[in-house]
């Protein structure tokens, strides 16, 4: 019997986390996928650079340092938000093979970092924001299919045409009442079915990435793209995050963090993008 099945369109799969052992030591799909994505979405910054002029080895420069702040920043994140777990299980703050990172975490540090960088070398920020806005989109995309392999970040329970099954002993984490009411026994074994809010964010993060290649080449002003990304992204994220069961929540209010980030990014971003139209405007027609 497959440990995923999607029963409303004929779709199942028998998923392991693990996809080699090296030495002993497990390699999980998980780290494969989310690496592919960073290499992929590098590969498309790399492209964009050139159209915009820019030397590609920048954009490597770049990768190479970002990725670790990047790592750091998603897993602060994640922590300061789990923090009444981390707090009495300090050890575990370090443990990363067991999971707990956060994009949000990462992209804000990312943004740090590129604005150091920019500096340093000279280069437009905005410009450079452009560039790999489709880059992170890509990566995000393809990244999201390493929960599906590690059974993660789904939804409460649906019923609808996307609606995923998943073998509860292999569920990653906290369930609901809802879902509890309703779980599935087939052949034996029990299935809980869940909205899949990996697929939801991949597809809104592919769509997203085409509206802006589209875009692209029509962009009137640097930071365009950028702009575009965040708020876009921000519309998607905050759809998704409510439907997601493993929400990290602001304590003293009980909302989740990633849908108060999601609005501060939309707010920001539509308000930057008006900004540097309105100064791409003057400056034509100065």
């Amino acid at each position: 019997m497959p440990n995923i099945y999607f029963p409303n369109l004929g779709l199942s799969f028998n998923l392991n986390s693990i996809a080699f052992t090296i030495f002993g030591l497990p390699i999980y799909w998980y780290g494969i996928i989310i690496t592919s994505g960073i290499i992929l979405g590098t590969m498309l910054c790399a492209y964009l650079a050139q159209v915009e002029k820019i030397l590609p080895d920048y954009i490597y420069d770049f990768i190479m340092i970002d990725i670790v702040f990047a790592i750091i920043g998603a897993r602060l994140y994640y922590v300061a938000f789990k923090w009444e777990y981390y707090s009495k299980n300090i050890s575990q703050i370090f443990n990363l093979r067991q999971g707990g990172i956060a994009i949000y975490g990462a992209i804000i540090a990312s943004i740090i970092v590129a604005v150091i960088y920019t500096r340093i070398k000279n280069i437009n920020l905005l410009q450079f924001g452009d560039i790999w806005a489709p880059g992170l989109l890509l990566g995000q995309a393809i990244g999201r299919y390493g929960n599906f392999f590690n059974k993660e970040a789904f939804g409460d329970y649906t019923d609808g045409l996307f609606a995923m099954c998943i073998l509860r002993s292999e569920a990653a984490h906290s369930l609901t009442p809802t879902i509890l009411d309703n779980l599935v026994i087939k052949e034996g074994l029990t299935y809980i079915q869940v909205h899949p809010t990996f697929f939801y964010e991949s597809t809104w993060n592919i769509l997203l990435l085409i509206l802006l290649l589209i875009y692209y080449k029509h962009k009137k002003a640097h930071g365009e793209i950028f702009f575009l990304y965040i708020i876009g992204y921000g519309i998607g994220r905050f759809w998704v995050e409510g439907l997601r069961t493993d929400q990290l929540i602001i304590p003293s209010i009980g909302i989740p963090i990633s849908q108060v980030v999601a609005i501060t990014s939309i707010v920001v971003g539509i308000i930057c993008l008006i900004i540097v139209r309105k100064i791409s405007r003057k400056s034509i027609y100065r």
